[in-house]
């Protein structure tokens, strides 16, 4: 049996699967064709993680997450992982509803790990209503995902404005414009807006949006998830219990 038909034989949950064939023209005598692969086949056929994966030990975990963060992500930096300090932020207002949208981390201090956002936008209002949040990283290349829990509480106002002069004019620009998440007519409403607010960013590089807002994410809990090139897994979990951290091991 090829290694493709292997694949598909045993692609299902407890399903038998075959590769499948077409039968030509010329009935079972003639050509064949394998059949199209099923959605739920090209997923399972997509690679994983490569061979050459680090690892993590720990036992010679230092005492406190945020330095075993910085060293991971320093590594994905070094490594050329796209966009190591994107993040997916998690969060739930009164309503309960989890939503999560991608953004970028600013710094990670003894305040926390630092992000911004307009304060007015759908995850400004769910951060004022609880401020009870979650962070994730991957880093494919690395086999490596972090996960960190806490409440994200905002910044005073220099600290927001000094974020916000920090970024450049698009940026600046962009989150001027405002009105995030909210119905658009047509996109040459939303490039006359950023027109105007990039015009006035230029014109007055002070210029600030009032809702923009820093955060700091302080933990209770940090996990850090290694992959290995024999598929076991490593989950390390750090809980924080009053100034100090516990470690312990997760089942993956």
């Amino acid at each position: 049996m090829s290694d493709r038909s292997q694949n598909l034989a045993g692609a299902g949950h407890g399903q038998a699967r075959t590769a499948g064939r077409t039968e030509g023209p010329g009935g079972a005598g003639g050509s064949t064709e394998p059949a199209p692969a099923t959605f739920r086949e090209r997923l399972r056929a997509l690679p994983t993680f490569g061979p050459g994966l680090p690892t993590l030990d720990p036992a010679t975990a230092p005492p406190d997450p945020a330095t075993l963060f910085l060293e991971w992500i320093g590594q994905a930096i070094d490594a050329g992982v796209p966009l190591p300090h994107a993040m997916t932020l998690s969060t739930a207002g009164a309503s309960a509803r989890v939503t999560a949208r991608t953004v970028i981390l600013k710094d990670v201090d003894a305040s926390g790990w630092w992000f911004a956002t307009s304060s007015s936008s759908p995850k400004g209002h769910d951060l004022a209503e609880n401020p009870n949040a979650a962070l994730t990283f991957l880093w494919p290349a690395l086999g490596r995902q972090v996960r960190i829990v806490g409440p994200a509480l905002p910044a005073d106002a220099s600290t927001s404005a000094a974020d916000f002069l920090a970024r450049s004019d698009g940026s600046r620009a962009a989150a001027l414009v405002g009105h995030q998440s909210e119905d658009l007519t047509s996109r040459q409403k939303y490039w006359d807006a950023f027109a105007g607010t990039l015009a006035a960013v230029q014109e007055d590089p002070t210029v600030l949006a009032p809702a923009w807002t820093a955060y700091a994410l302080a933990p209770t809990s940090v996990e850090f998830w290694q992959a290995s090139d024999d598929r076991g897994q490593t989950r390390l979990r750090y809980r924080a219990a009053g100034r100090h951290w516990e470690k312990g091991l997760l089942w993956p």
